[in-house]
């Protein structure tokens, strides 16, 4: 059995899976505000608008490490990525879903945030990273008080206290 795809058919689906993985492993490092993370998946010279936020890869990252202190919990949900590579340089829109655990004072609030990412990446070497984000938003809504895990879920106590995320060290990281 014969292949009909060409070593630069087959090296293109090689970048689209690395370009995917560095958006995911980049969604995991704001997840974790984790700057070692983050810092693998930006060029230096990177820029990113956020709409609420805007600016070079080192004030970005001073600003989502540590993060607002009010927002406790982050869930990024990537689903599908359309990506178009032309040679060593890439084009990407990733819908996003994100959730956001937020301190009121009074209460804690989930909220989610519903968008996309267009991200511009670079290879330099075998490695693809992003050059310039833009974050489009679609939709947001305030879901309610937070659940109260101490209580478990559904009336069922946990039996450990692993299996609770948090922003910081949480089981994922022993996982790993």
């Amino acid at each position: 059995m014969s292949s009909d795809y060409t070593l630069e058919e087959l090296g293109v689906l090689l970048d689209r899976e690395n370009i995917r993985n560095c958006i995911a492993r980049l969604a995991r490092g704001e997840d974790r505000r984790c700057d070692a993370r983050i810092r693998a998946c930006f060029w230096p010279e990177a820029q990113t608008d956020f709409g609420i936020f805007a600016g070079n890869f080192d004030e970005y990252l001073n600003w989502v490490v540590p993060g607002s202190p009010a927002v406790l919990l982050t869930q990024h949900m990537l689903a599908q990525s359309l990506v178009r590579v032309e040679g060593n340089l890439a084009d990407a829109e990733t819908h996003v879903t994100s959730y956001h655990r937020v301190d009121m004072g009074e209460e804690q609030r989930d909220m989610v945030i519903g968008g996309r990412y267009l991200d511009r990446l670079e290879k330099r070497g075998k490695v693809w990273r992003i050059i310039e984000r833009t974050m489009l938003y679609d939709w947001a809504q305030d879901w309610g008080p937070s659940a109260d895990w101490s209580q478990g879920l559904m009336g069922q106590p946990f039996s450990g206290d692993h299996f609770v995320g948090q922003t910081f060290d949480d089981y994922s990281e022993q996982f790993f």
